[in-house]
């Protein structure tokens, strides 16, 4: 009788040992593999001006006269900005108060003084965010009161530059596609 429980106990334990056997042997495990991706692409910085390469140009202005002319910038890449303005160069013979610039970016007045007189350093026009315009509309005139011959067969010009300027950077979280 003992055999016969040597035997009911050692068969089931020799198949198990052979079944972990052939299990180690035969190489089978169990594995999980994944895999993420990464994709990173860079903004645009970009402003149209519609007016871009044109001079705003008027013959024969006389005392009394307003030339005016407006500009849109727009912001046509895809991160948001801010917008300045300078002047980068300027001539006139006219005298001081002869001749006066005005410029506006809607009804907020940027410049108001003498022809050539706005400053080089960068002047802010505020926050041009992706898709957005500004207008600025630039008035040249001779006072009405200028009655005297000193600003007769003079001339004048200005070049302005418009500069849009990438927000700072931030913590950004991208999205799991």
């Amino acid at each position: 009788m003992t055999t016969k429980k040597s035997q009911k106990v050692l068969v089931p334990l020799a198949t198990l040992l052979v079944a972990g056997a052939v299990a180690i042997g035969s190489g089978a495990t169990w594995t999980s593999t994944t895999g993420t991706g990464l994709s990173v692409t860079s903004g645009t910085l970009l402003h149209t001006n519609n007016r871009d390469g044109l001079t705003l140009t008027v013959a024969d202005i006389k005392p009394g006269d307003v030339l005016s002319g407006t500009l849109t910038i727009a912001n046509t890449g895809t991160l948001d900005s801010t917008l300045t303005m300078a002047e980068t160069a300027s001539s006139s013979g006219f005298a001081a108060g002869g001749l006066n610039l005005r410029i506006s970016q809607g009804a907020t007045v940027v410049y108001d003084g003498d022809f050539g007189g706005l400053s080089t350093t960068p002047v802010d026009l505020g926050a041009l965010d992706t898709g957005a315009t500004t207008d600025l509309t630039f008035e040249v005139s001779i006072p009405a009161t200028d009655t005297g011959t000193a600003n007769q067969g003079k001339s004048a010009d200005a070049t302005y530059q418009f500069v849009t300027t990438q927000l700072a950077g931030q913590s950004l979280t991208g999205q799991w596609l």
